[in-house]
Formats: structure tokens, sequence, C-alpha cells
């Protein structure tokens, strides 16, 4: 099997309370789909690791790291902001989860597999290079895109997010470095209120309308999206893999159906194949419904795996 499964049983400790919608259960849903569906054993699985600083402080700002760090607690929650909160066992979720990404880029630049799904949380692309919002505390996708960079010495490589929600962090954090694109597809307007405006050449920001439905997605990637990776030709593609916008999920009002993350899928291994090497890591960012999350994972995975 030539797509690699990463997790770990410390993304399940991190919990800001029993009505927040960013729960372990999501992960619990996922595993049981998989595991009922045939599929979980087919994967190569392996425990993400703990990130590094060093890794950290490519994309966020060293005083931001440490006072993550710093605001850990003992016991109880510490709110960040609003919606986001740390108890005793989140720093090393979040650690776990950018060191999930990083892995990624090293198990597929290794040939060990083609592809790789995070099966993590906390999500990532609302944490800026200096800022935590939005369940976000460090940017796990930007973490893995700056590692493929710098350690494994590529030119050019490529963030994909249709979550509902516009991936502002990934965003702030490669928004004048060209060496990264990012392709991105969200509600607007709605949370965080930005992206509408503020793309550029290697920004690519597709912003739609509530309501819209999966035709709408499919022509947003097809007439934005793909023409921007074809002159690009990324190296290396990632996927920060949000399943919010599907119509069950009552946190955002976009309608995809789990066929339209399958075709969304195939176009990425479609570009990866022609320019990457084949080479996928995707992560888990949000999607909150948890039986519609776990099948569109499911459907995600199932084509990475054939």
């Amino acid at each position: 099997m030539h797509t690699a499964f990463i997790s770990h049983t410390d993304c399940l400790k991190h919990d800001m309370g029993s009505h927040h919608p960013e729960s372990p259960a999501r992960l619990r849903a996922i595993k049981d789909r998989l595991i009922a569906s045939g599929l979980f054993d087919l994967l190569v699985h392996h425990d993400a690791p703990l990130a590094t600083r060093q890794q950290l402080e490519r994309v966020h700002a060293p005083d931001y790291v440490e006072s993550i760090f710093q605001a850990s607690p003992g016991e109880g929650l510490v709110h960040l902001d609003g919606d986001t909160a740390m108890n005793p066992y989140t720093l090393h979720a979040a650690l776990r989860a950018a060191g999930a990404v990083v892995l990624g880029v090293d198990l597929v630049m290794r040939h060990d597999v083609e592809n790789v799904f995070c099966s993590v949380r906390p999500p990532g692309h609302h944490a800026e290079r200096a800022a935590a919002m939005g369940f976000c505390l460090f940017n796990n996708v930007a973490v893995g895109a700056a590692h493929a960079l710098a350690a494994h010495g590529l030119k050019k490589v490529a963030i994909v997010d249709f979550d509902v929600h516009h991936g502002n962090g990934t965003e702030d954090i490669f928004h004048d470095n060209p060496q990264v694109m990012l392709c991105s597809t969200f509600q607007h307007p709605y949370y965080p209120y930005k992206g509408a405006d503020s793309g550029n050449d290697h920004i690519i920001n597709v912003p739609l309308p509530a309501y819209s439905s999966g035709d709408v997605f499919r022509a947003a990637v097809t007439d934005r999206w793909l023409p921007a990776l074809e002159r690009f030709q990324p190296e290396l593609l990632f996927v920060s893999a949000g399943f919010d916008a599907h119509r069950a999920d009552d946190m955002a009002m976009l309608g995809l159906v789990e066929d339209d993350y399958v075709w969304v899928t195939q176009q990425i291994k479609g570009v990866a194949a022609k320019y990457a090497d084949n080479r996928i890591v995707s992560t888990l960012e949000g999607g909150y419904e948890l039986d519609a999350l776990a099948r569109c994972v499911e459907a995600h995975i199932k084509v990475l795996a054939t």
C-alpha cells in the first residue's frame, strides 16, 4: 500500500470542553469508519513525532512559540482566544499535529510511500505567524511545507485548502514567499473574514458565496486552481483537508458532498502525478458533523490509496 496514515493518541487528549465542536470524537469517528470499511488495515501506520522548535520557528515567530509553551496549563483550561483553548495535554497534541506533517514529508521524499494522510488535531490553517486562532495553535501544513523546502531542498511546493474557512494563517505565513503556492476555496463572507482580496500570483483565493453547490466548487478548482498549479509545477503537494464545506456540517453554509471530495482529490493526484512524482501530504483541518466527516475522510483516503 502506498498511503501512510499518521496519527497519535496524544491528539485525543486535547479537549476544549464537552460542547466544543473541535473534539476528540472527530478522530475516533474517522478511525471507526476506516476500520469498518476495511481500509484502516491496508494503510501504512506511523505515530506522529513531536515537532521541534526549529521546525516550528521556520514559520512562527520564536516569541510566539515560546508563548504557547509558557501558556500550557498544569490543570484546567487556558483560553488563547474566544474559541481556542489549551488543557494540560494540548501542547503535546499540537506538537504531534505539526510533527505528523513533517514526518509525512520525510516519508514521501524517501519514497517510502506515495502519499500521506495525517489524522491529527488541533488543526492548523488559521494559526498565523504570531497568533493562535480558530482552534489552531501551530500551522501544521505550513510547518511541513517549510520543512520540505529547508530539509529536502525543494524549490516549489503547493498547498491546496478546501476547508470551508479561509486558511488565513497559511496565507499570512507564505504571502511573500513565491516558493509556496496556496490555492484556497472558502465561504465568504465568513470567518475569518479574510482572503477575498489578498491574493497574488502564488496565493490563489477563490471565495464562494453561502449555499454554493459542488458544481460551483468544481468550477472554482477547474478555472482557478488547476491553471495556477499547471503554471507553478509544484514538486510536492500538501492538502489542508477540511471537510466542513459538506452540506451536513452546520458550521457553515456550503453544499459539498462526498463525490466532490473524491473529485478534487483526483484532480490533486493528477497534478502530483504530472509534476511531483505522486507526492501528496494531506492533513486534517475542519469537519465537525462526525458521520459526514468520517465518510469524507474515507472517500479522500480511498482516492489517495488507489
